[in-house]
């Protein structure tokens, strides 16, 4: 299998204004097939068409794929086995697969790293060193992604670090 891409057709609202943006995203379908094969899956249901970069914190990350703009959280799928030992690290413009306290609980939420985020990589199966499975990387759009980073946030609820005018995820699409 070849290295997938996916775009994700973005619109960053500040106050009165919306600026769109496209992110694409190639995919490492040898080094993190399962999680390729379920953000792929997402992607064509058009599980994302709609959702928001819910968390973005500067110096480390912009969260997406879960919430809609009312923050109400989608419903997904079953979770994955986490792929964080396949050698691929949390550097800067990496996609990552977001997930809880439990390694294996990755579903449909992922993130882009905005730094170099050597704290996130595998060390070794154990609570603290399972580390968040990258997946693939930014090839295009850079630029989006930080500005992105840039917006300012506010608290929402039980959610800390939310964009305070929503960064909407219009759709994604593989190409």
């Amino acid at each position: 299998m070849s290295n997938p891409q996916v775009e994700l057709h973005i619109t960053i609202n500040v106050a009165d204004t919306a600026t769109p943006g496209v992110i694409t995203l190639e995919l490492d379908a040898v080094n993190a097939p399962k999680s390729t094969e379920n953000f792929l899956n997402y992607v064509n249901q058009g599980f994302y068409n709609g959702t928001i970069f819910h968390r973005v914190i500067k110096n480390f990350m912009i969260q997406g794929g879960g919430f809609s703009a009312d923050m109400k959280q989608k419903e997904s799928g079953e979770p994955i086995e986490n792929e964080a030992k396949n050698g691929l690290k949390n550097d800067k413009y990496t996609i990552a697969m977001a997930r809880t306290s439990d390694p294996h609980s990755a579903t449909a939420q992922f993130f882009i790293n905005t730094v170099d985020n050597a704290f996130l990589n595998h060390t070794a199966p154990t609570g603290q060193g399972w580390g968040y499975a990258v997946f693939g990387k930014v090839v295009k759009g850079e630029d989006v992604v930080e500005a992105i980073k840039k917006v300012r946030t506010t608290r929402k609820g039980f959610h800390d670090d939310v964009p305070f005018d929503a960064v909407v995820i219009d759709k994604a699409v593989a190409i």
